[in-house]
């Protein structure tokens, strides 16, 4: 199960090392893609369809709904392959989508990991922390 959180160096080329301890979850090639609040998602590559089932629902229907979110996922998904000391490097247009800048934010959060960079995480976090009653009994009231 990928869990934690660490933090990662960005090169002027792109480059990053994955943490050990996701690499081994994620296996010898995973996927990385946008992923929701602008940032990106590693997912091992025998987990992708599980993720991508989970996004579409139910529906057999290729409605708007779904061919955008086959657009934003999809259509920005890399299969990267990390070299002998976990680093890979990660795509400029994914660099950009997700401004990330001189070091990142690994959030491990059960079957994928999100790269965030390291200030936008630190501003998730704090919003997160400081409305997380409010979400779970928003979310509670749904049920």
């Amino acid at each position: 199960m990928l869990l934690g959180t660490y933090r990662g160096n960005i090169s002027p080329k792109r480059r990053v090392a994955i943490p050990a301890s996701f690499r081994k979850e994620l296996g010898d090639k995973f996927i990385v893609t946008k992923w929701y609040e602008i940032c990106l998602v590693l997912v091992s590559t025998g987990n992708w369809n599980a993720l991508l089932d989970r996004l579409k629902g139910e529906s057999n229907l290729i409605t708007q709904g779904i061919r955008d979110t086959d657009r934003f996922i999809l259509g920005s998904a890399y299969e990267l392959i990390p070299d002998g000391q976990g680093r890979v490097v990660l795509p400029a247009a994914l660099v950009s989508y997700a401004g990330l800048k001189n070091q990142a934010s690994f959030i491990g959060l059960g079957d994928r990991v999100e790269i965030w960079d390291k200030e936008a995480w630190e501003k998730r976090e704090e919003f997160v922390a400081r409305k997380a009653a409010e979400l779970i009994e928003k979310l509670a009231n749904e049920k």
